[in-house]
């Protein structure tokens, strides 16, 4: 039998048969094809999501104005931050620990760590929420100026507790990889707490705010619940020693977790503040309503990632070609999916702003831009973070995270006072510019990660285009940069269904959407 020189992106291997090399194809177009599975099913619900949030954030938007918008955004920094604080990352670490427990196939294991994982989710709830009622008069100064909001903020204790009740149930869920449940529960959850967080706004404006936020928990509580009793698992004995060692394993990697979380909400939470005591309360609502928007879309790329991508590398974490190869893919696949939508946020931001807000929020659509900038390297750089978490580093995590704060809030404090309310979107892409070299640098020493031919030349190919776009209104007049953003979302768009319909087995598409693509001319030969 003839053999090949079999050449990887990442790695050179030794001579291997043409039969090989083909099965070796074949893997990589199910992984590919693995990965736009689990993107279509988390990338559907968070789809349905976006509408959600859209009309969730359009109702609050004129319920509220800009001013009501930034109170509504800083009570969710404070919520968010406690629960940060008082989950100590076992939401993570649960992922984590479910998927090493089910990748084993004892079911005994996945029992006792799944009833542990809940049990340290409530006593978490119970001690987040004693924390906020605790501390409600400092938060409400540190935050306001002042403790006019003190009740408020003890009221978001109900918010906590439900919010790390529902993460240590949503662990379950991931850890176990049942992506179509994951996906149904993030949509239940958000759809029936949005409509009570309208209603409550609706009759109590400005009182109403933390009650909606209350109801978005509770929802998500009671729809991670309905979907995780659906897991039988066994009723195990306990012994008070094992109980002591899961719960140490959970803590142990859950604080690098608590950690990064913490900084990256943190550093969120202060650049609020930083806005919100130079600028005032609406330019913070400007601020937030950018911030929503510049996350929404990229968000569904980022949410598949964690869902399916985080257990799959968990179980590779010891084999470094496997490990990096699974990196690229996920990038790859990021990079194609995430490119056109960016491009075309860049473009119709104007419009967006409108549609989502009003027309009082106008001044965010520079915020905005900066944003997209931000968020397309964001793509990039997640997924090779995932190497460092999926080997249990958590010395390296804690400081590539506390590196990353540091310059995050310093280029904040200098945009801000050099830009205006845009310089903190400038902040936000310069810290991803940063974000990203330094973690191509550590992951490249921890497993030889190296970038495949395909990814660099997409990520290059990417990169380019948002960055010429976003030059465009810069540098040209409005109508002309609005067109030439609108044909580089559209052939880019092109671009990347062609490009991943020929890294998919043909058989993974659905015939009738294969039809649909042969008709317009975009699918490969082999379809």
């Amino acid at each position: 039998m003839t053999t090949v020189s079999c050449e990887t992106d990442l790695h050179l291997a030794p001579p291997c048969t043409e039969a090989e090399l083909c099965q070796v194809e074949e893997e990589k177009q199910g992984s590919y094809g693995q990965i736009l599975k689990s993107s279509a099913m988390v990338g559907g619900s968070s789809a349905i999501n976006i509408v959600i949030g859209m009309v969730r954030t359009k109702a609050m938007a004129i319920l509220l104005g800009p001013a009501g918008f930034g109170l509504f955004g800083l009570f969710g920094s404070i919520a968010n931050l406690t629960q940060t604080i008082a989950g100590m990352g076992v939401n993570s670490s649960g992922v984590r620990q479910i998927a090493e427990a089910s990748g084993t196939g004892n079911s005994v294991r996945v029992a006792q760590t799944t009833i542990v994982l809940r049990r340290v989710s409530v006593l978490l709830g119970l001690l987040g929420a004693v924390l906020l009622i605790v501390f409600q008069r400092p938060v409400a100064r540190l935050t306001f100026g002042s403790a006019e909001h003190a009740p408020e903020v003890a009221l978001l204790s109900v918010a906590v507790f439900f919010t790390l009740v529902s993460a240590g149930q949503g662990a379950l869920i991931q850890g176990m990889r049942r992506i179509a449940d994951l996906a149904k529960m993030s949509v239940l959850g958000p759809l029936f707490g949005t409509i009570a967080g309208i209603v409550l706004v609706y009759f109590f404006r400005d009182r109403g705010v933390v009650p909606a936020l209350i109801a978005v928990a509770v929802m998500a509580a009671a729809a991670s619940w309905w979907y995780s009793r659906r897991i039988k698992i066994e009723k195990p004995s306990l012994t008070a020693m094992y109980v002591t060692q899961e719960v140490g394993a959970l803590l142990k990697l859950g604080f690098a977790f608590m950690s990064s979380g913490l900084m990256t909400i943190g550093a969120a939470y202060a650049v609020r503040i930083m806005v919100l005591h130079r600028y005032g309360l609406t330019d913070t609502g400007l601020y937030q309503s950018a911030w929503t928007l510049g996350g929404l879309y990229v968000g569904v790329i980022l949410q598949a990632m964690a869902a399916d991508f985080y257990p799959r590398l968990t179980a590779s974490a010891n084999n470094n070609p496997e490990c990096n190869r699974l990196v690229n893919e996920q990038a790859h696949v990021g990079v194609l999916l995430a490119g056109p939508g960016v491009i075309a946020t860049l473009t119709i931001a104007p419009l967006i702003i409108a549609l989502f807000y009003s027309s009082k929020f106008g001044a965010a659509v520079g915020i905005l831009r900066w944003i997209c900038l931000g968020t397309m390297i964001q793509v990039i750089s997640w997924p090779m973070g995932f190497i460092i978490v999926a080997k249990a580093r958590q010395v390296i995590f804690f400081s590539c995270e506390l590196a990353w704060t540091v310059v995050s809030l310093a280029l904040a404090w200098i945009c801000l006072e050099h830009f205006g309310i845009d310089g903190a979107g400038i902040a936000f892409f310069g810290s991803y510019i940063f974000h990203a070299v330094m973690i191509y640098t550590v992951v490249s020493w921890l497993s030889g990660f190296r970038w495949s031919t395909g990814t660099a030349r997409a990520c290059v190919l990417f990169l380019t285009i948002v960055g010429v776009v976003f030059a465009g209104f810069h540098l040209l007049p409005f109508m002309w940069a609005s067109v030439a953003g609108v044909a580089a979302a559209i052939l880019s768009g092109i671009y990347s269904v062609r490009a991943l319909l020929h890294l998919v087995p043909a058989g993974s598409v659905p015939v009738r959407v294969r039809k649909i693509f042969v008709l317009l001319r975009m699918a490969p030969a082999i379809f």
